[in-house]
């Protein structure tokens, strides 16, 4: 393919002439500048110079579930940044039902020569995938970060928010409150983080209100608005006076439902989160929810992978983040039960 330098100039911003000294090597260019150009080569599916190919090290990627839940954005930003400081590209690869799998991603840059992948709650995240995907890649001597959704069975570092600690916070808050029905709005009940988060939902109710039996207070759904509103009709119909949800998007869904009823959030059905997303305090009324330390997580991915790209070998566990509650305007105290009066 004949490389076109005003082609080049176009996708990365900057004139003809920086682009040629880029590909001839000449000083006088600042590192992200440099960077900015030999990203566009390699969208652009130009060949590199042999004298720059070596620098397709810079080239990182990251694979997310999707973009519709703004937690994941959240995180490629905090991600692609800190990458960009350090002098990295990030590729970032999202997934759609029906379009491109992780597995075909991940084939893609290696077919790239990525320097290593973050993964972010991908399919190392369900219970029942195959681990032997991720071997493949440590077995060829990827380095490889996994955020969210820690398996024993597959030795990689792992970034994960403590999600057994966030639930048992958010039914700490909703008892401290009176409520006593607490309902648990959860996704797929074979993925990492529903696991753990059930956990510490039970663990929860048990220490403060001595409830052990939760089975039919918890409600397992998908991650979609759709979701969190059928689930709230099963946790309502079970007499639920306050609804934990496993992400903002079920929250969302779980204030439609209850609306459904002409139920008023929180005078009759307090409601929490979990991300703690961009749009949680516009919602209305402002989500109370638990919000994932998503900058320290994504610093920490990225600060794991370059140590392991520069050599040093990272420990196969998992650093645990600790979480935190952020009240606002969607949890009250619980309504008193309605007094029937005597017949007179």
């Amino acid at each position: 393919m004949t490389m076109r330098l005003a082609d080049i100039a176009a996708h990365a911003g900057v004139s003809e002439a920086t682009v040629s000294r880029v590909l001839n090597g000449k000083p006088g260019v600042a590192a992200a500048t440099r960077q900015a150009v030999l990203s566009a080569l390699d969208v652009l599916g130009y060949e590199r110079p042999a004298r720059l190919r070596q620098q397709r090290a810079g080239l990182i990627g990251l694979i997310v579930p999707e973009l519709i839940n703004p937690i994941f954005p959240a995180f490629a930003q905090v991600i692609e940044n800190a990458l960009a400081l350090a002098g990295y590209t990030a590729v970032l690869c999202t997934q759609s039902p029906g379009g491109i799998t992780e597995d075909d991603y991940t084939e893609l840059l290696l077919e790239r020569g990525v320097s290593g992948i973050i993964f972010v709650n991908g399919l190392h995240a369900d219970s029942r995938s195959d681990r032997a995907r991720y071997v493949r890649l440590t077995d060829r001597g990827l380095p490889i970060v996994l955020v969210n959704g820690y398996r024993p069975d597959i030795e990689a570092p792992y970034i994960s928010n403590d999600d057994t600690a966030s639930l048992e916070m958010a039914v700490a808050h909703l008892a401290s409150l009176g409520h006593r029905r607490i309902g648990l709005a959860m996704g797929q009940g074979r993925f990492v983080p529903s696991i753990r988060k059930t956990e510490g939902f039970r663990r929860g109710m048990a220490e403060h209100l001595g409830i052990t039996d939760i089975d039919e207070l918890v409600a397992n759904t998908v991650f979609t608005v759709e979701g969190g509103q059928a689930a709230a009709q099963r946790l309502l119909d079970r007499g639920c006076t306050a609804i934990c949800c496993g992400s903002d998007i079920l929250a969302i869904g779980v204030i439609r439902g209850a609306r459904q009823r002409h139920l008023r959030v929180p005078e009759d059905v307090s409601v929490v989160g979990f991300d703690d997303s961009l749009m949680t305090p516009y919602l209305d009324p402002p989500l109370t929810t638990v919000r994932q330390p998503v900058r320290e997580m994504g610093l920490a991915a990225v600060s794991t992978l370059l140590e392991e790209i520069g050599g040093t070998r990272a420990p196969s566990t998992e650093l645990l983040y600790r979480p935190e509650l952020v009240v606002r305007r969607s949890t009250a105290p619980a309504a008193p039960p309605l007094s029937i009066a005597a017949e007179g």
